[in-house]
């Protein structure tokens, strides 16, 4: 079922964050997160610090990542971005120990200098270093799942800590009620569902007519892309003019060129690694499809889906099913079923004037995700955070 995101009765967005109160211009807001390369996580920070700090809000975004690299989306100068120099990175158990607790150590004396009004944590491992962080501080948090609980694992220390920590959160925020529903009462004091927005740059130049179907995301297990390669294989013969470009980068990049190469596909399918700029893949592309196992929203099919692109997505938890009505603004089919996505993509390329109705039926689907309305939601779990603190 799709989601609704009908305004909340009685709900303004320009108003005074907090029963009336004038303390919008002065409110502190702390966000969390291990770095500001490219992904749905990051790309929800940036969009939510740079309204707020057009506000006149003091947002500081605080990252694990070290050095002076440049956040891959745009961030408004009066955000303070924080780096802690802390970056996560395999090692042995020592010495991760060791990390984590450099982590905890400096976040704190991150927070008590910046004495912010509220904290937001994104990530898991992130919520649980917060959590840690600021025991006995008097500062909410509002911690945020960004994918499938159930089947991203974290390790059983990480779960173990999470299980005991999440409950002194002041709430919990994920994108799906699907993902809320794996969390017990327990652990979640306050919860809200709150999907991601549609924020396409304002820059882009469609040029459609190319023959390319686009995938984007990182090149893990989890984006099912070597399902993706198999699919697209079944068809390639009878398609003989289309092409599939996956957009992104990871570990599994020499798996999936060789995997590629054994197929035959070596000149129908391109890896360019991460584009240039956010979106940038919506160019060129005339066909989208999301192949993964599972997601925790899943943020580049709605935007394929508001630049109007005809879509094609696995039926994964969570989040296709929730944007996607079955042949009116999408194609879906079973989730991990190879043969139902060679079907569909065959059916899809083959069609220009479905491609067409389709695409129509995606754009107008995409408003319920405004930026709009989903800072609404946003400026709920404010209000609530401040209403909780009390008048100062």
């Amino acid at each position: 079922m799709p989601i609704d995101l009908a305004p909340t009765a009685g709900t303004d967005p320009a108003r005074p964050i907090g029963d009336g109160a004038s303390v919008t211009a002065k409110l502190r807001v702390a966000m969390v997160l291990p770095g500001l390369g490219p992904g749905g996580s990051e790309g929800v920070v940036s969009f939510i610090a740079n309204i707020w700090a057009e506000r006149g809000w003091h947002v500081s975004v605080v990252t694990l990542e070290g050095g002076l690299a440049p956040a891959y989306y745009p961030i408004d100068p009066r955000v303070d971005i924080r780096r802690l120099d802390v970056p996560v990175r395999r090692s042995h158990l020592l010495r991760a120990l060791w990390m984590a607790a450099k982590r905890v150590r400096l976040l704190r004396r991150e927070f008590q200098l910046g004495s912010p009004d509220l904290i937001i944590s994104f990530l898991t491992r992130t919520n649980v270093l917060t959590l840690l962080a600021t025991r006995d501080l008097g500062i909410p948090v509002i911690v945020s799942e960004r994918n499938n609980p159930e089947l991203q694992t974290v390790g059983p220390t990480w779960s173990w800590l999470r299980r005991r920590l999440y409950p002194s959160a002041f709430g919990l925020v994920t994108m799906t009620k699907g993902a809320m529903n794996l969390f017990p009462p327990k652990l979640r004091a306050r919860d809200w569902v709150i999907p991601n927005q549609v924020n396409l740059p304002t820059d882009l130049q469609p040029n459609r007519g190319n023959k390319i179907v686009a995938a984007v995301g990182r090149l893990v297990p989890q984006k099912g892309f070597d399902l993706l390669l198999d699919a697209f294989a079944r068809i390639a013969a009878t398609h003989p003019d289309w092409s599939l470009v996956i957009w992104g980068e990871g570990p599994e990049r020499n798996r999936l060129t060789a995997q590629r190469d054994k197929l035959g596909l070596r000149d129908r399918v391109l890896f360019p690694g991460v584009s240039e700029r956010p979106g940038v893949w919506i160019e060129t592309a005339d066909v989208f499809v999301l192949s993964s196992r599972y997601e925790g929203w899943g943020i580049v099919l709605m935007e394929a889906m508001a630049a109007g692109l005809p879509v094609i997505a696995f039926d994964c938890r969570f989040g296709p099913g929730e944007m996607i009505t079955d042949g009116e603004d999408g194609l879906l089919v079973p989730s991990g079923d190879v043969d139902a996505l060679a079907t569909a993509f065959s059916r899809l390329i083959g069609d220009e004037s479905l491609r067409r109705q389709l695409g129509d039926g995606a754009a107008h689907s995409a408003l319920r995700f405004t930026s709009e309305r989903i800072m609404e939601r946003w400026d709920e779990v404010i209000r609530a955070a401040v209403a909780r603190q009390g008048p100062g």
